[in-house]
């Protein structure tokens, strides 16, 4: 009874119920919006700190900004959030000028993602033509996962597209990622497609933001290569993985195309099948058969591994300066 009283207390007042409202839209800076509301820096911070110490608010750090949105819908606070927000009126003027304000930086948000993935895209393309067509990759991916996934996450989440993948499978998306540049390629392309229930954070593959046993499914596509303690990845991948969950790999078999360590700082030439079945059973995870799809001249391996019931997951030793690809 406190709780709600406590989040009532604190939605009841104009500009946190438009807070709330904006909020419901995706992830949202500070600076966005006081942008859209209007009003100083500190009573917009002021009235965030108060959403957010009701349990209505989410707030994540990245970098020297801050990220807020509706508390998940699974804790009492969100439930209250989401609740409250459906009983705006749609022709409400204020909220449809709000949201008109929100569209409009979005779009600003979209474009700049948008060049920075076309200033990037010749590194994709050009690794891309390398392997089997990237459609039956992602439809081996979807085979490996059940047609109903609580909580995914996304390991080294990039553009975000494993999110957009398993979007119509989940409940909650999660995509963490080192880059702030991939991130924002990310969020715009989550926005434009209105996947609400995905989110990405700035985080190191090797220290996840995120609790013991909390994923349904973790999907690493295309980051072990990039690393420089592959089974310490896994390991902490096993970590945030619930007892019954399955872990997917996507990456390349043992290859010789050193240009791909020059040229596109791979750390590794592929990975062998054995390699992955080591690191898995030393995290507590029971490897299942790998699947090859054999391309010209590199392989793509996908591996299905899951958390047996009784397992328990290492957690790895961190070092300072590990990063996320």
């Amino acid at each position: 009874m406190d709780n709600l009283l406590s989040g009532l207390r604190a939605a009841a007042e104009p500009t946190r119920l438009r807070l709330l409202a904006l909020c419901a839209e995706g992830e949202t800076t500070a600076s966005d919006l006081v942008r859209i509301l209007g009003q100083s820096q500190p009573r917009v911070s002021r009235h965030l700190k108060l959403l957010c110490e009701a349990g209505l608010l989410d707030r994540f750090r990245e970098g020297n900004w801050a990220f807020y949105r509706l508390a998940d819908e699974t804790t009492p606070g969100g439930r209250l959030a989401g609740r409250l927000v459906a009983l705006i009126p749609d022709n409400d003027a204020q909220a449809m000028l709000d949201r008109r304000r929100l569209a409009e930086i979005k779009e600003a948000r979209a474009a700049a993602a948008e060049a920075y993935f076309r200033a990037n895209a010749a590194h994709w393309d050009s690794i891309r033509s390398l392997h089997v067509d990237e459609v039956e990759v992602e439809r081996a991916l979807r085979d490996a996962l059940p047609p109903r996934i609580g909580t995914l996450v996304d390991i080294g989440t990039g553009t975000g597209r494993m999110l957009e993948l398993f979007a119509d499978r989940i409940e909650r998306g999660v995509g963490i990622d080192r880059s702030r540049d991939m991130l924002a390629v990310a969020r715009a392309k989550l926005d434009a497609a209105g996947l609400h229930h995905c989110q990405v954070r700035q985080g190191d593959m090797y220290c996840l933001p995120l609790p013991d046993g909390s994923a349904d499914a973790v999907v690493v596509h295309q980051v072990l290569h990039y690393a420089d303690r592959p089974a310490a990845a896994v390991a902490e991948a096993a970590r945030v993985l619930r007892p019954g969950g399955a872990l997917v790999i996507a990456d390349f078999a043992p290859h010789r195309l050193e240009a791909l360590r020059d040229e596109h700082a791979h750390r590794r030439l592929g990975i062998a099948e054995e390699e992955v079945g080591d690191w898995c059973r030393a995290a507590g995870l029971k490897p299942g058969v790998a699947r090859h799809l054999p391309g010209e001249p590199l392989t793509v391996t996908i591996w299905r591994v899951e958390r047996p019931a009784a397992a328990r997951a290492m957690r790895p030793v961190v070092e300072v300066g590990e990063a996320v690809s």
